[in-house]
């Protein structure tokens, strides 16, 4: 988001993970020749006492279709409780899971992923026979599960309240790992991110007045706390950072990274977790939407650079590894689009960095800063923004940088005066984003000082299960930049009132 003027965001199935990963069976349909062909493939993420968490991707070999619907049966008795991805039911041992209308649509090839909690007790073992559309697939043998103990041995393994009950969720601010299109805590529980922005660390100290806008101190994290908030997302400069002799000496280096690590910390003690995230970098660029005209981090620039955003992740990367209850966000808002000729250099741009057409400067792709913080050893979870600042999720699938730790999920940010507004382009555009890999509006706002707008957004996201984050918690005029409170006691706008009440009601 730009600033106002100041002073000058599976269905995992009913067999424990094996070590060989999931099993896969492939069906030549019986029947007429026009029936569709189908693969699936099944496999658990976690299991417990009584429960278990498991996913199921079909893939469509046949036909495109227009609406579909998987049938299977559990050969022990499983019993589903709760699902996403696909409208599930279960009558005796046989379970259906339909589509939902925003992944109707199965092309000749394409894949969708839904997940699930189940119950089990005395066996766990893999359904056997699978079918689309009513179309039998053949199966092969699939592997029995052995009952494990949750993914991590230091956490105790949740006593079930039932015979459906799902893992229970780690207290405070959790280790998050990507599960299929699921952020999951150190238990296997899904988690959602819904919380504020806590804007300042990107702009105060490149302007001389300081380092972050208004206290930071234990109140003020503990007024966003007061919300029901479970995330607050620090904007970062990264020459600030880095200490670059532009900076004031009292802004920079130590003197900064001192300040932003004490204002983790702060949100980690009370139970919230901490995304830190690179918004403003060094780079001339005067094009089409430019905010500034100086090389230095002053603004909102297209895309990270070479010269110095690589170095500012390997720093924080390195300051924050031991910690992954802390989440990194690459970039901002990158807009490549505003400058390249055509969308498909935009997202070239985006993936690889380099030289980019209409860009003045060695651009930083996202693979770049994904290499710069896995060869730190980090395995935090990483978000990778879209184009189109951050509102354009198109192509993320196919360009989107891989990742040794699997351990990515897509950031996306909307206005009320964005491209990608409406529900229809949502369902269009993120929700087979949303069916793949864990979601997360990194910045979600209006600039009418009410909050009819987010209302929606919300209600789409809660619909499915994913994470927003408001933006801002400053206290700036609402009508010239979306401000969430009037005062660092937590007394909200009217903006802000919609977004308070909401998390309250939430969590």
């Amino acid at each position: 988001m730009r600033h106002p003027p100041r002073l000058s965001v599976l269905f995992t199935g009913a067999a424990l993970v094996m070590a060989s990963g999931a099993f896969a069976v492939t069906g030549t349909a019986s029947g007429a020749a026009a029936a569709p062909l189908c693969t699936v493939e099944y496999s658990v993420a976690g299991q417990w006492a009584g429960g278990f968490q498991g996913a199921v991707t079909v893939t469509n070999n046949g036909s495109a279709l227009n609406g579909w619907s998987l049938g299977f049966a559990f050969p022990a008795g499983q019993g589903v409780t709760q699902g996403w991805g696909a409208k599930w039911s279960q009558t005796g041992a046989a379970v259906t899971a339909g589509n939902e209308s925003w992944n109707a649509d199965l092309g000749t090839g394409a894949k969708v992923t839904a997940g699930f909690i189940a119950s089990w007790s005395g066996a766990n073992t893999a359904p056997t026979i699978f079918t689309l559309d009513g179309t039998p697939c053949a199966t092969g043998p699939g592997p029995d599960p052995t009952p494990t103990t949750p993914p991590s041995p230091t956490v105790p393994t949740p006593t079930p309240t039932g015979p459906a009950d799902p893992p229970g969720p780690v207290t405070g601010a959790p280790e998050l790992t990507v599960t299929g299109n699921r952020l999951t805590d150190q238990r296997g529980a899904t988690r959602r991110l819904l919380g504020v922005n806590r804007s300042g660390g990107e702009f105060m100290c490149v302007q001389g007045h300081g380092i972050f806008d208004g206290p930071v101190d234990d109140a003020s994290v503990r007024a966003i706390a007061d919300w029901k908030a479970n995330t607050v997302r620090i904007p970062l400069n990264e020459e600030c950072w880095l200490g670059l002799d532009n900076i004031r000496p009292e802004y920079r280096g130590s003197n900064y990274v001192d300040a932003v690590k004490g204002l983790v910390g702060r949100v980690l003690a009370r139970g919230m977790t901490p995304v830190v995230e690179l918004h403003w970098t060094y780079g001339q660029y005067t094009g089409n939407s430019s905010g500034c005209a100086d090389v230095h981090a002053s603004c909102q620039k297209p895309m990270p650079d070479a010269r110095y955003s690589p170095a500012f992740w390997t720093s924080v990367a390195n300051a924050f590894k031991s910690d992954r209850r802390i989440v990194f966000d690459l970039f901002n808002e990158p807009y490549p689009d505003r400058a390249t000729p055509t969308t498909g250099q935009a997202w070239t741009c985006w993936r690889d960095g380099g030289t980019c057409p209409g860009i003045g400067y060695e651009v930083a792709g996202m693979q770049d800063l994904v290499d710069s913080v896995r060869a730190t050893g980090a395995r935090n979870l990483v978000l990778v923004p879209g184009i189109a600042y951050s509102n354009d999720l198109s192509q993320w699938l196919t360009q989107s940088p891989t990742d040794p730790t699997g351990n990515l999920a897509a950031a996306w940010h909307v206005y009320n005066f964005n491209t990608c507004s409406s529900e229809a382009c949502w369902d269009s555009s993120l929700a087979p984003v949303a069916a793949r890999v864990p979601l997360v509006a990194g910045e979600i706002g209006e600039n009418t000082c009410g909050h009819a707008f987010i209302d929606r957004v919300m209600a789409w996201f809660d619909a499915r299960a994913l994470s927003y984050l408001g933006w801002t918690w400053n206290t700036w005029n609402c009508s010239s930049g979306p401000a969430l409170i009037t005062s660092y006691d937590g007394t909200p706008t009217g903006f802000g009132t919609g977004l308070r009440d909401h998390l309250r009601a939430q969590n």
